[in-house]
């Protein structure tokens, strides 16, 4: 594994307690019981650990280029870890379903697309998983739903700011991948 996938690995799980760790201390308003909001657009709150949770998006779609399913996979096992040491059990189990689920559900849309489309592919696979995300954490966290629009929001904007950005290093590298060139494939 090289250094530049064990740096994506290692942003990607710092997002997990970082999430959970701003829906306890930061935003604009502080419900008791529940989380700190900030306001995300279009007149929507959203629990302060969205942005960080839809960098994460993103941030998978990078590691899954760079090292593959399993280390996606190996970064949420490791940030879910480390959200154990600054958020309460509740919001911790809340955190590592929605991410493992939304980490499914981007799988399905982003794998097929990214060939193709690669901007599209980080965009809808953003949206897949931030409404499964949001909607799974949100439940269990809180037993309720009243922020669903602007957990999703706040999440598609970051996906939204990175889909060029994809797109860029996409055409830079000329193939699938950003960071490893395409297997030669065998002369019969």
């Amino acid at each position: 594994m090289g250094l530049r996938t064990t740096a994506l690995i290692a942003a990607f799980a710092a997002t997990v307690p970082a999430a959970n760790w701003m829906i306890g201390n930061v935003g604009t308003a502080c419900a008791p019981d529940g989380p700190c909001t900030i306001p995300v657009g279009f007149g929507l709150e959203a629990p302060s650990g969205v942005l960080v949770v839809g960098a994460a998006l993103v941030l998978r779609d990078l590691v899954q280029e760079a090292g593959g399913i399993r280390a996606a996979l190996i970064a949420i096992a490791i940030g879910t870890a480390l959200s154990w040491f600054i958020a309460p059990p509740t919001l911790v189990l809340a955190s590592a379903t929605a991410f493992l689920l939304a980490e499914l559900a981007d799988l399905i849309v982003y794998t097929p697309l990214r060939r193709r489309t690669p901007g599209l592919a980080v965009v809808a696979s953003g949206g897949a998983g931030a409404f499964v995300d949001s909607t799974i954490f949100l439940w269990l966290a809180f037993g309720s739903l009243d922020y669903l629009a602007g957990q999703v929001a706040g999440k598609l904007w970051l996906s939204l700011l990175a889909a060029p950005v994809i797109m860029l290093l996409h055409r830079r590298s000329g193939h699938v991948g950003f960071s490893n060139p395409p297997e030669p494939t065998a002369k019969e």
